[in-house]
């Protein structure tokens, strides 16, 4: 079983909430708002700006150069950066669950030459988990570690790497012992340097020609030991924690905020009964979803581990930011297509994002599977 303990934003954010914004106005790039930018909209300037302010890393610890804040403060930070579409891709995989999953297993070496790199926001990092015939059945991952003297050779493939293109390093799930009837066992979290010239890096469009998805190959790849997290084959105990912080963040809700946002404008003013009965639904469901993701700030404040609550959030946040891209095709009155206004613009764009809604992070099967066994009903 799991609970949502009700959780409310200590009186101070509202402070922290106000200079961020102030903080946005005068240093967020100019452009138009866009869905999915935290996936995809970037920019290595406004990355270190918001490294020098204080706003990556703000839960470490000051001697990795974090800032030894709150789990609350930092949500915050999250959502006023989601609601306003800022450009934080090539940072938030590294500040989101690769620090996170450093500081717990990673050795004093390896805290000390990646962490104050993230916190700076110039350190970049991709997610090397699914595989082809692998998506999110992450236990059936065949990408082989094997011992090389020393060290270890890598070889295989991962699938639906964001941002593998323009990161640094990409934190890789491979399976370093046999194949067993626990098939959880014999996996390990190793760190692969990207600039290797044995790594090779392929584009996977979306629909609308945009890159941030890649196919990753490994070629005989040399992994030194110091670039293995914790103990080998402990790899699945790491990445089920990893995906609690990948999972419940206010990102898996806000993507499709900026279209929430402009049907909210268009339909005031064209059609107010369609306000009532479509749009007020859809943000008393984002209000719903957000109130489960704070309760797992606090729990992972805590140093808890809240898998389940997890995928709860994912799976309800996944279909919310269909349904608003659903309502806004019923109420949109002409064909999507180029040149038209931001309305049209954001359904168009939200419709050739949303395929990847349900692939990041776990499909909504995987993740209700997870959630039935978590009650007990499975």
């Amino acid at each position: 079983m799991f609970t949502f303990e009700p959780a409310r934003l200590p009186e101070s954010t509202r402070k922290l909430r106000q200079e961020v914004r102030e903080f946005l106005k005068s240093e967020q790039p100019p452009g138009k708002a866009q869905v999915d930018a935290w996936l995809g909209a970037f920019s290595p300037d406004f990355s270190r700006k918001l490294g020098k302010q204080g706003y990556i890393g703000m839960t470490w610890p000051r001697r990795y150069g974090g800032h030894e804040r709150s789990e609350l403060e930092r949500y915050v930070v999250l959502e006023e950066l989601l609601a306003a579409a800022a450009p934080v891709s090539l940072h938030w995989v590294a500040d989101r669950q690769m620090g996170p999953l450093i500081l717990r297993y990673g050795t004093e070496e390896q805290k000390q030459r990646y962490l104050p790199k993230m916190a700076q926001g110039e350190s970049y990092w991709a997610i090397g988990m699914s595989e082809p015939g692998a998506g999110s059945d992450l236990a059936a991952i065949t990408a082989k570690l094997v011992p090389d003297g020393p060290g270890y050779r890598l070889s295989g493939q991962k699938i639906w790497t964001s941002g593998a293109h323009r990161s640094h390093y990409m934190m890789t799930l491979v399976r370093s012992g046999e194949t067993s009837s626990d098939r959880h066992q014999g996996l390990t979290n190793v760190i692969v340097d990207l600039a290797d010239p044995a790594v090779a890096i392929r584009p996977i469009r979306i629909l609308n020609g945009e890159h941030h998805f890649n196919e990753v190959f490994f070629h005989d790849v040399s992994i030194p030991p110091e670039s293995v997290l914790g103990v080998v084959g402990d790899g699945w105990t790491q990445v089920t924690e990893e995906l609690a912080h990948e999972r419940s963040g206010p990102e898996r809700f806000l993507s499709t905020l900026p279209l929430l946002r402009s049907l909210s404008t268009y339909a005031r003013s064209h059609d107010h009964v369609a306000f009532v009965r479509e749009i007020m639904p859809l943000i008393s469901e984002l209000v719903t979803i957000r109130e489960l993701s704070l309760a797992i700030a606090v729990i992972l404040s805590q140093g808890g581990h809240p898998v389940v609550e997890a995928a709860v959030v994912k799976d309800m946040g996944t279909k919310l930011e269909r349904k608003i891209t659903e309502v806004a095709e019923r109420i949109l009155p002409q064909v999507p297509g180029c040149d038209q206004d931001d309305f049209t613009r954001l359904v168009t764009d939200s419709l050739l994002h949303g395929p990847g809604f349900t692939i990041r992070g776990g499909t909504n099967e995987i993740l209700q599977g997870i959630i039935a066994r978590g009650l007990g009903t499975r």
